[in-house]
């Protein structure tokens, strides 16, 4: 899963770790028998007002034994944070900005002073009520060198933290080192939720936050829970608790969803076979989160044949991405046509080459490359790397190009292929700010530049459209940067898929949008 480069992805975090069920023997059932498939997945989980209490039991897979909650940390258990923590900013489901901690945000005539107005009468679970001096604390936080938080990258050439200011208690003044109309968007990733003042060395194991669920137990890859926090500023959450068990195969996930020993399976995305299997039992369901999931065969532009433009040119042109959508997804998806911006977003140009195997057999004899033969890298990791891969093998025949689909093993995949193997499968989660996208994952140096591409011409595009105050032309900027990215860039992008989520049938409220569900409105039917 690719998030952050993977907190979210549980990559580089969850490589090699192989941990026993936590709930026992039982979880080992023989397999996914007498459910009949079903033609169609359903588009939605059931609806209706859960009633108030219960415990809801999350299936996850293990992470590494060093994982933390800390949000800030590349560790982090992320299926936690949502439910300890708040942020200043938080995206809502139509993909705007909405306040969180802060009520109000405003910059100055240049974008380079922000200003943000924090909510008063919030505490945390503590009881330490929340003030600005937290909201200072965990951008400094995020910004030590000693936490080494993914999110630094993105902050740190804006934010000095010796000058952050708060003038009273309820407000936080940002200065930046150069102005960026988009800030506060940047303050939505899951790394930016709030922690006390003061906590660096004991928030990994407390949990304190101001978030609908305070912490009970938690286990480093393995089972925790979260109870309510009744004081909660935004009001008491519909359940009692949740539970968290770490189960390492996902068959093993999905059979307890079947056998009604979970209640969601949070973090896998079911391959077709079971969510068919799953949707047809009695006792479970399927919800589908549309374009959730942002796929990505890579081509590592510092090694050959990458290293030419009209190579990554060709290998885009060479195949048909709704070819792709229609054999890896069944049709569960939207095609990417190589733009990483989702179709959802409201900067995303709808602008994009068209399948010309033709065309790219002209570049590749231009290059030199004439009947170009590659390796591309895939995994069980992810249930449609391997789809995708194939069907990016037979679409791209047509251009004389031969993929040779290299399956390697899933517990080191992230340590030993991703960014190491000229050509791999990869992915992320959509919902990041298209600013953060465009530089955590395009721009000359990020540490998550999975292409290691670097254009002096791209990074200049986005100084100007993050320094631009005029919605309509920073709006036409990112418009460029896609166009730059497509053209020039080193990322195909076949696919955006829905990712399926297996949920007991009793679940009501499940609303995921960006990294998360909605941990204050989820319940259960008859809990």
């Amino acid at each position: 899963m690719s998030d952050i480069h993977h907190p979210g992805r549980r990559s580089v975090l969850a490589a090699g770790v192989a941990s026993a069920a936590s709930l026992g023997a039982s979880w080992l059932l023989s397999g996914c028998t007498g459910a009949a498939s079903t033609p169609v997945l359903p588009a939605v989980a059931a609806k209706g007002a859960p009633d108030r209490g219960g415990t809801l039991r999350i299936a996850r897979p293990p992470a590494s034994d060093a994982e933390t909650l800390d949000p800030a940390s590349a560790l982090s258990a992320y299926e936690y944070l949502g439910a300890l923590y708040n942020r200043l900013v938080r995206v809502d489901a139509d993909g705007e900005l909405a306040p969180d901690l802060a009520e109000s945000w405003e910059p100055d005539s240049t974008a380079r002073t922000w200003t943000f107005r924090l909510r008063k009468g919030v505490t945390f679970h503590h009881g330490r009520p929340f003030t600005a001096a937290d909201a200072a604390y965990t951008l400094r936080h995020i910004l030590d060198k000693a936490t080494a938080s993914p999110q630094a990258a993105v902050l740190a050439p804006l934010v000095d933290p010796e000058r952050l200011r708060t003038p009273d208690a309820h407000t936080l003044v940002v200065p930046l080192k150069s102005p960026n109309a988009e800030f506060p968007s940047l303050l939505t990733h899951y790394n930016c939720y709030v922690v006390p003042d003061g906590s660096a060395k004991s928030i990994g194991r407390t949990g304190i936050g101001t978030g609908p669920f305070k912490l009970e137990s938690f286990a480093p890859a393995g089972p925790g829970r979260v109870t309510a926090y009744r004081d909660h500023w935004a009001g008491a959450p519909v359940l009692d608790a949740i539970a968290f068990y770490s189960v390492a195969d996902m068959s093993a996930r999905s059979n307890a969803l079947l056998a009604g020993q979970v209640d969601l399976l949070s973090q896998t995305n079911l391959d077709f076979a079971t969510a068919r299997v799953v949707a047809a039992s009695d006792r479970a369901t399927i919800a589908r989160v549309k374009n959730a999931q942002w796929y990505v065969l890579p081509m590592l532009t510092t090694e050959k044949p990458f290293t030419d433009v009209r190579v990554r040119q060709a290998m885009k042109l060479a195949y048909d991405p709704e070819h792709v959508v229609k054999v890896a997804l069944q049709g569960a998806g939207t095609a990417g046509w190589d733009n990483p911006v989702p179709p959802s977003d409201p900067v995303h140009i709808p602008a994009h080459p068209k399948h010309d195997p033709e065309q790219a057999r002209h570049l590749l004899k231009k290059a030199g490359q004439e009947g170009l033969a590659v390796d591309l890298h895939t995994s069980s990791y992810d249930p449609l790397f391997t789809p995708m891969a194939l069907a990016y093998q037979d679409s791209a025949r047509r251009a004389g190009i031969r993929i040779r689909v290299k399956t390697a093993s899933a517990d080191s995949y992230y340590t030993q292929i991703w960014m190491k193997k000229p050509l791999m499968a990869t992915y992320w989660f959509t919902g990041r700010p298209v600013d953060q996208l465009f530089t955590q994952i395009f721009r000359s140096g990020s540490s998550y530049n999975e292409t290691a591409w670097s254009d002096k011409d791209f990074d200049a595009l986005l100084d100007r459209a993050r320094a631009e105050t005029d919605d309509a032309r920073r709006r036409e900027l990112y418009g460029e940067a896609q166009t730059t990215v497509i053209e020039k860039g080193g990322a195909m992008t076949p696919m955006f898929a829905d990712r399926l989520v297996g949920i007991s049938r009793a679940v009501r409220g499940y609303a995921e949008h960006g990294f998360e569900f909605d941990y204050l409105g989820i319940g259960l039917k008859g809990a």
